[in-house]
């Protein structure tokens, strides 16, 4: 079940200049809860986001430069490439960037949306997909609170 994951504003906002714009330790924590175990196919903006890769999670990052190499990384040049080498894995994620959740939005199942009700300057957005054609099938509310500065919810949606 190919599985978009993402945390977006309510303007379907990401980020800016290649970081989150909020910090939610309950959604990282449940990232960490869902990709553990997993692929994980990100673009290279995305991956060199992080300080090094994510523990026990295979990471796939898409790239067009075919001189591009990290150690414990495997490089695809597609997306659809990306989702063969990741064929063996019940459930891999896509974890963005923008452009990738772009590609990979036809391939996808299901997606694990965190809502951040509120809105934000961004430079990159999570596609607008068409709710006729997906489901509902969860949706979790959370308050903010001293550790989140934002209400958000969790939402996940089932291809029909």
């Amino acid at each position: 079940m190919i599985t978009l994951i993402a945390a977006t504003g309510e303007n379907n906002e990401l980020g800016k200049e290649n970081n989150l714009v909020w910090h939610l330790p309950d959604d990282f924590k449940r990232f960490k809860q869902l990709t553990t175990g997993h692929h994980i196919i990100m673009g290279r903006k995305t991956f060199e986001s992080f300080p090094k890769p994510l523990p026990n999670r295979i990471h796939i990052v898409i790239t067009r430069n075919k001189q591009y190499k990290k150690e414990g990384v495997i490089i695809a040049s597609t997306i659809e490439e990306a989702l063969k080498i990741s064929e063996n894995d019940p459930q891999p994620f896509i974890i963005g960037g923008g452009e990738i959740y772009a590609l990979s939005l036809p391939f996808a199942e299901k997606i694990e949306l965190t809502r951040v009700h509120g809105t934000f300057e961004a430079d990159t957005f999570f596609p607008e997909f068409d709710t006729t054609q997906w489901q509902l099938i969860h949706s979790e509310f959370h308050e903010k609170d001293e550790r989140h500065a934002y209400a958000f919810t969790y939402e996940t949606w089932q291809k029909k």
